[in-house]
């Protein structure tokens, strides 16, 4: 069990204790190409190049586009979030113990597939500076004609991750943030969740405070094909009695790895 059980023994005046606030879900992971039930130690995703097409004499042969075919390795990692309930201390505290724990592991894993997936994103070169200033507009417009000149921007398919104080930045601009640009997606209004706006779906996410260099912070626009993520199984549960210790350990698994698969397809942001 935790250390500091203890200090949730039932006193007089608690009635109840509350799981310290954590983000229990990845909020990465349905932004990228995913391969499930993965057997092995790692798996491939495939990266097709462009096709150009050609004209033809009349009853000439077709000239193939001969498109590469390059298989980009994924390397999965495994990662254990467990802890013990012991019995008698189950006596002493108001609350389940095997749930709080239980709910702690599964969110320390899915908070481990964001970071692996940011780090994977910071590995890009490509990257739009001027790293003195705030998240604007510019920057934004700057990262989407790249995409655009990379034949990489597709609507639907676009992504953004930015760290709180970016989503901040962004509520600063009168398209992001007005009714007259954004519509029935007001950040003002409906909270902050995901918001489509031009063209990419934004997830503010306290993960991107991690790929930071002093006071440089990133964010990163990416199409969802650019990267992928395997696991196997993904995150799983088991609740064991361990007698020499008279209590149970919660222990929660998983085995996952990302991968950059196209470069071309993140552009980072730096800001401060």
């Amino acid at each position: 069990m935790s250390t500091s059980v203890n200090e949730s023994f039932v006193k007089q005046y608690e009635r109840e204790v509350k799981s310290a606030f954590q983000r229990r879900t990845s909020k990465l992971i349905n932004t990228v190409r995913r391969k499930p039930n993965v057997t092995g130690s790692s798996t491939t995703f495939q990266k097709v190049g462009k096709g150009v097409a050609t004209t033809k004499s009349r009853h000439g042969l077709i000239t193939p586009m001969n498109q590469s075919h390059t298989a980009i390795l994924c390397t999965l990692s495994d990662f254990y979030a467990g802890d013990y309930v012991d019995k008698l201390d189950e006596a002493k505290v108001n609350h389940d113990e095997r749930r709080v724990i239980a709910e702690g592991g599964a969110a320390a894993l899915a908070r481990k597939i964001d970071e692996q997936l940011s780090t994977t994103l910071d590995t890009t070169t490509n990257t739009v500076a001027h790293a003195s200033a705030a998240l604007a507009k510019g920057k934004i417009q700057t990262a989407i004609e790249t995409l655009g000149d990379f034949d990489v921007f597709e609507e639907g398919k676009m992504w953004a991750t930015v760290g709180w104080n970016a989503y901040n930045d962004m509520l600063n601009i009168n398209e992001f943030a007005q009714a007259e640009y954004v519509g029935n997606m007001l950040p003002w209004l409906d909270g902050t969740e995901a918001k489509r706006w031009m063209g990419i779906m934004w997830v503010p996410s306290s993960v991107t405070n991690f790929v930071k260099s002093g006071s440089t912070f990133l964010s990163f626009v990416y199409h969802e094909d650019t990267m992928g993520y395997g696991n196997a199984p993904g995150i799983t549960a088991d609740i064991t009695w361990v007698g020499e210790r008279a209590a149970h350990f919660i222990n929660h698994a998983m085995s996952g790895g990302s991968c950059m698969i196209d470069d071309q397809g993140v552009i980072e942001i730096q800001h401060q």
